[in-house]
């Protein structure tokens, strides 16, 4: 996508104008915030310079949005009649008296009129019923009302049910949480059914916020396959909703042929793409190309240090937060992330100060309290971390990130039924978060049920198959289940996939002759060595443990500039390798090689006592060899000697 001509860019920007709009008279803030930042993000234009001098004619005149979004005639009609009452009811959802204000629009007596026997969640399950229901009546409310009050007042009937759910549940991870259902799903999705089913006949022209408000119904129903069929529906109606592409984010599934085609779409594509851990080179372009449309969007900012956080480029990741952070100081949104990848690069101080100017710009949002709990964390304080991660599901329970952290702390605190707990519940938020399902496989593998593990190993895998640490996850859950070769295989996965963040480059053929030319994990060798040993192989092993030694000095090792080498150097997994094929060299009588390296072994300072020990029996056995080879020469000489005086004295004879 390349740069926008000026009527496109104009027509871009009365789009994202109304967005911000819409999505604010609807209740939809998050969705008006993004809209309005994207809006905020294009490069200042001619005309808009020529308006900064305050002594122009033009400095007075009104902002003019050019290019209008065309609006229906008979909403406006009805938007216009009911204008009181719409301001009444916005005022009431802003003091957030949710149900006061659906109940200006409905009242409390509709919902069980139209509850109905009929199918809680699909349209398409009512055909048979159709026929035998008779038609609504005209003089139902729901039909008088425009879109917008009617969305406002339903989406005020969800978020009083979900404000109940959270009172209810009370305690995280207590007895009753988890368990709740929101009492309003019900009364809502009969009165959009009738909306919908009626639609036809009424000639009402749909906007997309009813598709869209009830595709959050559907989800929460856990109908998804019709959840994403309304939500690609409100996405074509209404491309510029923000909330509908990130409830398209939680249900991926070969969507891109369904999708408008317009700049919304390929800002979704890549959001998905950084949600589904794709990292290459073309999603980078992507990004490339929508950031020189919008070149200081915070969001589209973060996404790059997302997918460098996602390829273990912590540095360019937190370099670009960190600038993301000087530029909006009091922007809140992903700093759980960049929490994240501070604790990861074990930068305390940037932590610390991270957590004192999140907890001073607002101490009641998630991200603040992740970040303070990572911090706590970091310090090795894990009652107090999971007591802030606790605080950030308090106010957000469907906080994807909380879930995940305080299923880590728990982990490090040995409570490992409550860990499970908070990684199930994660998965429930996201089932995309590899990192919840990995911890539950290490939970497992703590509690040595080493099938369960498994099971959730690969599905870590499955999401992210470029993260050596998952497949070796996988093998050692293998190894401990009897299934060498399956191990073997996982660990030369990891090995590829470690290549892979190494260079840069995909192994997606998964050949392991591609890993020649690059430094490879020691350690991940070194198992895969002790693994032939198992099976008997000790060819194979002995090969290993001699590429584990290679690692030491990397593939551009040169003797006259050994200090240009990319190796690893000495580490105790190359010890041990060395200290193995010492001993392997010894049993197979090549003594030379077997005291050359437990020689190397007592200059490295790993494994001496074993090393010395094994210096002592060469020597032993190479002078025990000499000294039978010595009396093997001398016998041979006497008895040359004997064989000499013999015929000399038959000479003589």
């Amino acid at each position: 996508m390349g740069s926008l001509s000026q009527a496109d860019a104009a027509q871009l920007k009365a789009q994202l104008q109304d967005a911000v709009v819409s999505c604010s008279e609807r209740g939809l803030y998050q969705a008006s915030k993004w809209a309005a930042e994207l809006l905020n993000s294009f490069p200042p234009s001619d005309d808009e310079d020529s308006l900064t001098d305050i002594d122009s004619p033009m400095s007075n005149a009104p902002p003019h949005t050019p290019n209008p979004v065309p609006k229906d005639a008979t909403e406006l009609r009805l938007e216009a009649r009911e204008t009181h009452k719409y301001l009444l009811a916005k005022t009431f959802f802003d003091c957030r008296e949710y149900d006061r204000c659906a109940a200006v629009f409905l009242p409390s007596n509709i919902p069980s009129v139209l509850a109905a026997p009929s199918s809680p969640t699909a349209v398409k399950a009512k055909g048979k019923q159709k026929a035998m229901q008779p038609p609504p009546l005209p003089t139902n409310p729901i039909h008088v009302l425009s879109q917008k009050a009617l969305f406002l007042a339903l989406y005020a009937k969800y978020l009083a049910g979900e404000r109940r759910v959270n009172e209810d549940s009370e305690v995280i991870l207590g007895p009753r949480d988890g368990g709740m259902v929101n009492k309003e799903l019900q009364g809502i999705t009969a009165i959009l059914e009738e909306w919908f089913t009626n639609l036809p006949s009424n000639g009402r022209v749909p906007q997309g916020w009813l598709e869209y408000l009830y595709g959050v119904v559907l989800a929460k129903g856990k109908n998804e396959k019709l959840a994403k069929d309304y939500f690609i529906q409100s996405a074509h109606h209404y491309a510029y909703n923000w909330a509908v592409w990130q409830e398209l984010d939680s249900l991926l599934d070969e969507l891109a042929p369904r999708l408008p085609a317009n700049i919304m779409s390929y800002i979704f594509n890549i959001t998905a793409s950084q949600e589904l851990y794709r990292t290459d080179e073309q999603v980078h372009e992507a990004l490339t190309s929508i950031l020189n449309i919008f070149p200081t969007s915070s969001f589209l900012q973060s996404q790059r240090a997302l997918l460098l956080h996602h390829s273990k480029d912590y540095d360019h990741a937190e370099k670009i937060f960190s600038d993301v952070l000087v530029a909006d100081p009091y922007r809140l949104d992903h700093l759980d992330a960049y929490s994240n990848i501070l604790y990861v690069m074990e930068l305390r101080p940037k932590l610390a100060f991270l957590a004192q100017l999140a907890s001073n710009t607002d101490k009641f949002r998630p991200e603040t309290c992740c970040v303070i709990g990572n911090y706590y964390s970091l310090k090795s304080d894990h009652e107090k971390a999971v007591m802030y991660f606790r605080r950030a599901l308090v106010l957000d329970r469907s906080f994807l990130s909380a879930w995940t952290l305080m299923g880590h702390e728990f982990v490090e605190m040995k409570n490992t039924h409550a860990a499970i707990d908070s990684y199930r519940r994660a998965v429930d938020v996201n089932r995309k978060d590899y990192r919840a399902w990995y911890g539950l496989g290490q939970t497992y593998e703590l509690l040595e049920m080493h099938s369960y593990a498994l099971f959730y190993h690969q599905r870590a895998t499955a999401l992210k198959p470029f993260d050596p640490k998952l497949w070796m996850g996988m093998a050692q859950c293998f190894s401990r289940i009897g299934k060498i070769s399956n191990s073997i295989r996982a660990y030369k996965r990891a090995l590829v996939a470690g290549s892979y963040y190494e260079a840069s480059a995909s192994f997606g053929s998964g050949d392991f002759s591609a890993l020649a030319g690059g430094v490879l994990d020691p350690e991940v060798l070194y198992q895969i060595a002790l693994l032939y040993e198992r099976l008997h192989d000790m060819q194979e092993c002995a090969a290993y443990m001699e590429l584990v030694l290679a690692q030491e000095e990397g593939p551009d090792y040169d003797e006259a500039n050994p200090e240009a080498g990319t190796g690893v150097g000495v580490t105790n997994t190359t010890s041990k390798a060395r200290l193995w094929l010492a001993r392997w060299e010894y049993m197979r009588g090549v003594y030379q090689r077997a005291m050359e390296l437990a020689n190397e072994l007592c200059q490295d300072g790993v494994e001496v006592e074993d090393a010395k020990a094994l210096v002592r029996d060469i020597r032993a056995r190479m002078e025990r060899g000499r000294g039978i080879w010595m009396t093997r020469r001398r016998g041979g000489e006497v008895g040359r000697s004997a064989c000499w005086v013999v015929a000399l004295r038959g000479l003589c004879a």
